[in-house]
């Protein structure tokens, strides 16, 4: 059986169990007051919300590189859930990386904590304030993985206007050694949205990046992305439907990929 395969049933079987538990248990208690006491906005592709979610996220990517195409299925995405009113935990589940002429294999395992400073519903200030702190251990493949464990802390804030609303995260990914090989990257990524309707959720991203250490010390590259997210079509229950689809242009001289697909399917719940 091929990996790919795996990693398809494998995220099979977690949807189903996300499925099951929503439909028996319906939402938790911290999960709905979490909800309530926050602005009623949708995940971003790219920029990290944040707003505390529960869900399961499983992301495809694809970058189109010098080489060719490089996929990665599931991006590192995983299970989102509540279990305080003000926190939230990810664990993410490794992607696996495939493409033309370079290495294969599942990306790093990764986890993320957030925790809600401050946050007030739309008809109440319309804002959400909240601290991360993320790790990931080396635990993929010679090549894809970065071999080293990282940990990343993060900031992150939200407002909204009506139907308009701006989400931004400013981040810091440090490895724990050899610094000079991995680098030190900061990224502050930026989304403007627009609710039209009830579900969908054009938006624009700005996805820079600036390299405060190792051999690209110095350089910063900017990426804009444009995409559309359909959200919150309820299934059964608590459990809801959301998808989305965008591209990453590069925009400076510097950067990985020219242009990159994002493709996310999510079911909160």
């Amino acid at each position: 059986m091929s990996l790919i395969i795996r990693i398809k049933r494998f995220n099979f079987v977690l949807i189903c169990l996300c499925t099951g538990v929503a439909a028996v248990a319906g939402q938790s208690l911290p999960a709905a007051q979490a909800r309530e006491g926050q602005p009623n906005w949708i995940t971003p592709l790219a920029t990290v919300t944040p707003l505390l979610e529960q869900e399961y996220r499983f992301d495809l990517t694809l970058a189109a590189e010098a080489g060719g195409v490089v996929a990665n299925y599931g991006a590192g995405k995983g299970l989102e859930f509540i279990p305080t009113q003000r926190t939230e935990v990810i664990v993410g589940v490794p992607g696996w990386q495939s493409g033309p002429g370079g290495a294969s294999g599942f990306g790093d395992t990764s986890f993320l904590l957030k925790f809600r400073l401050a946050a007030r519903p739309a008809a109440a200030g319309n804002y959400v304030v909240t601290a991360f702190l993320g790790a990931s251990v080396p635990s993929g493949t010679q090549g894809v993985a970065s071999a080293v464990a990282m940990l990343r802390p993060a900031i992150a804030a939200g407002k909204g206007w009506g139907r308009f609303d701006v989400q931004t995260t400013l981040g810091l990914a440090a490895p724990l050694r050899e610094t000079g090989r991995v680098g030190v990257p900061l990224a502050w990524n930026t989304a403007l949205q627009y609710r039209v309707r009830r579900h969908l959720w054009p938006e624009l991203e700005s996805n820079p990046t600036v390299w405060l250490a190792g051999p690209h010390r110095g350089r910063t590259q900017l990426y804009l992305t444009p995409g559309l997210v359909l959200g919150g079509l309820p299934l059964r229950g608590p459990l809801k439907l959301t998808a989305g689809v965008g591209e990453q242009i590069a925009v400076t001289r510097f950067h990985g990929a020219a242009r990159a697909w994002i493709f996310s399917l999510r079911l909160p719940f």
